[in-house]
């Protein structure tokens, strides 16, 4: 009999645990910066960081929230256009033959030498950053979905034939139902990558957002600057992974008792 956790352990392992870590990170990286005296234009301090970002807080939160639209309208894309293509590619194997080779040519691709192509294709603004999220972040969505859609053990099959269950039933209620974990799998490995296709969209044209934050403060070397963008993109990135395993929790309570984690 599997034992439940109670509530003490929980706040223990999602709440007391997690807050620790990044603790002790953040006193490791300010003991480094103390004992061995690294000059801040190299390595600034957590406090260096924290007065870089007060001298202009409304500017870098303004900047974050750039990026986040950013992150958040081609991560939505990137979703819709992944499970659509991998239902696409499960359901139809001659399809997905044919289509993996490309799919799998297009994300070896270096998206940074997709970006000054962009900016070609389709200009300044914000087309082209949201394309480069979308590009980056679209293929784990694809090979997690296909990976679940693809495992739907034979037993659950048979009971849904027993059941006289149609082809559409069976794909949603069966398999689609058995792929969710692993499509947010996919989910949890494309958040981060979404931000990193922003950034790189960012730096290439650097406008607007925490790229061009980056971009500006290499350029006048105010590393503290450069720093402080660079953890409001972390804080972003732990945000959204969050959110899509608290989604995961809700849509989906029966995983962990499955796989017994």
């Amino acid at each position: 009999m599997t034992d439940v956790p109670g509530p003490q352990s929980r706040v223990w392992s999602n709440a007391v645990l997690p807050t620790l870590g990044v603790v002790i990170t953040i006193a490791v990286w300010w003991l480094a910066t103390t004992v061995f005296h690294i000059d801040p234009f190299y390595v600034p301090s957590p406090a260096d960081v924290v007065d870089s970002f007060l001298k202009t807080p409304s500017f870098l939160l303004q900047e974050t929230w750039t990026t986040l639209q950013r992150v958040l309208v081609g991560f939505a894309i990137a979703v819709a256009a992944g499970l659509v293509i991998a239902v696409v590619l499960a359901a139809f194997r001659t399809v997905e033959r044919m289509a993996m080779p490309v799919l799998a040519a297009i994300n070896a691709i270096p998206k940074v030498a997709l970006a000054p192509l962009l900016l070609v294709w389709m200009g300044f603004g914000d087309s082209p950053k949201i394309v480069m999220v979308v590009l980056v972040s679209f293929f784990p969505v694809i090979v997690s979905t296909m990976a679940g859609l693809t495992s739907t053990p034979a037993d659950l099959r048979e009971l849904a034939r027993s059941l006289r269950a149609s082809w559409w039933q069976t794909f949603v209620k069966v398999r689609l139902t058995w792929a969710l974990p692993q499509v947010f799998v996919g989910l949890k490995v494309a958040t981060p990558l979404a931000i990193i296709g922003a950034v790189i969209g960012e730096v290439v044209n650097p406008d607007h957002g925490l790229g061009s934050v980056i971009a500006g403060s290499g350029a006048s070397s105010d590393t503290p600057l450069a720093f402080c963008a660079l953890v409001l993109l972390a804080l972003m990135g732990v945000v959204l992974f969050y959110l899509v395993a608290g989604l995961e929790r809700l849509l989906v309570p029966w995983a962990r008792a499955v796989t017994g984690n």
